[in-house]
């Protein structure tokens, strides 16, 4: 089969590629299962010693930073923000806190995001930019760089490139556990070998994800609007999932925390506005347990009123498919490591929703892979 007929699409091609991009990304900072030295020091330089930090970026980098928050927060022990560059860059000079700072951008040359740099250049902040051009402007004006090795992304809805981001995100926070004496020597093997195991698993699930959403868009495919629903770390790939089938689909979606659902937008639920949940769980985790529990609730009254939901669950979840209409299965992993794999199949929802609309899914209208203009 040619890769024409096997990927029609760029978008397709790359989004099958990302467990190979990330086994590059990962072996870019770990050696024998060892996290590299030298990285570890340009890190040091880099930190906060009053452990604040400042995550600019814009779009999908900005949800990615939205899962940084927690990662950086639960693992770390370092308080975190994230900001939309658009935004920082305009706050003025003053910034009392001087916290260190994370740029994040596919193509490092996102204006809104270079002006969110130069802004924390001029406040004297350590800045350590993420992106998938280690030879970028953004690269290049930062401290200090950590870059994805996920290949040059053709298609403008950002797959393999948010993946790496993820990647790169975690290992960060692995770092800096270890620095801080938040991450003990056990702690650290067992992180680094559930995350070089996760491109494994993605691989293994791929192709029943998508015959699966491909099913899925079409069930859909008249639905007027989505509500995207996840907790805790969740959320940043219920924000992602809505911009992709945004972006892709030119179907309306929104990203909201699980709990904010009552508070005002179950108003719109109807049979023409499904909800998309996030419901994985890590047994292991007292505060995935938690939330896991809650969205259980919620999906009990959700089934009640009669709401269409499609739920991504852990595979063999025998609690969720009776509370669900639909129910998409992701092994089992970490907390913090589960919505890299939670966010594939949403990215393939959202292809296969374009192809049941028609639309160029590489090249949608009025987007670009860059923005190179200030927002």
């Amino acid at each position: 089969m040619s890769d024409t007929s096997k990927f029609p699409h760029a978008m397709l091609r790359e989004i099958y590629e990302q467990p190979d991009t990330m086994r590059r990304t990962i072996a870019l900072y770990l050696n024998n299962d060892k996290l590299i030295s030298e990285v570890a020091g340009q890190i040091r330089a880099w930190s906060s010693p009053a452990g604040e930090i400042l995550v600019a970026a814009s779009g999908s980098s900005r949800h990615s930073g939205l899962a940084a928050e927690i990662l950086l927060e639960d693992l770390c022990g370092l308080a975190v923000d994230v900001e939309y560059s658009s935004e920082y860059s305009l706050r003025g000079s003053r910034d009392l806190r001087h916290p260190s700072v994370i740029v994040v951008s596919q193509s490092g040359e996102t204006t809104d995001t270079l002006a969110a740099l130069s802004a924390a250049r001029t406040r004297g902040q350590k800045i350590l930019a993420i992106t998938n051009s280690p030879e970028s402007t953004m690269a290049r004006e930062a401290d200090f760089s950590m870059p994805l090795a996920a290949g040059k992304e053709l298609a403008i809805p950002a797959t393999k490139s948010f993946t790496g981001q993820l990647t790169v995100l975690y290992l960060l926070a692995l770092y800096e556990g270890a620095r801080l004496g938040q991450i003990n020597t056990q702690q650290l093997q067992h992180h680094i070998q559930q995350l070089e195991a996760v491109p494994t698993m993605i691989e293994r699930q791929l192709d029943a994800w998508r015959g699966q959403m491909a099913q899925l868009a079409n069930k859909y495919r008249t639905a007027q609007s989505y509500l995207f629903l996840g907790r805790g770390i969740h959320y940043a790939i219920a924000r992602e999932g809505a911009l992709k089938l945004k972006e892709a689909s030119y179907v309306h979606a929104e990203g909201y925390p699980t709990g904010e659902l009552k508070h005002g937008p179950n108003a719109l639920v109807s049979e023409h506005v499904p909800l998309v949940a996030l419901a994985t769980v890590d047994r292991g985790n007292e505060g995935s347990v938690l939330r896991y529990e809650k969205t259980l609730q919620l999906l009990g009254d959700m089934k009640k009123q009669g709401a269409p939901v499609i739920v991504l669950a852990n595979a063999g979840d025998e609690q969720v498919k009776p509370l669900s209409t639909d129910c998409v299965e992701i092994e089992a992993t970490d907390e913090h490591l589960l919505p890299i794999a939670e966010v594939v199949p949403l990215q393939l929802f959202a292809y296969f929703m374009a192809l049941e609309h028609g639309v160029d899914v590489d090249k949608p209208r009025n987007l670009s892979k860059a923005v190179v203009e200030a927002g």
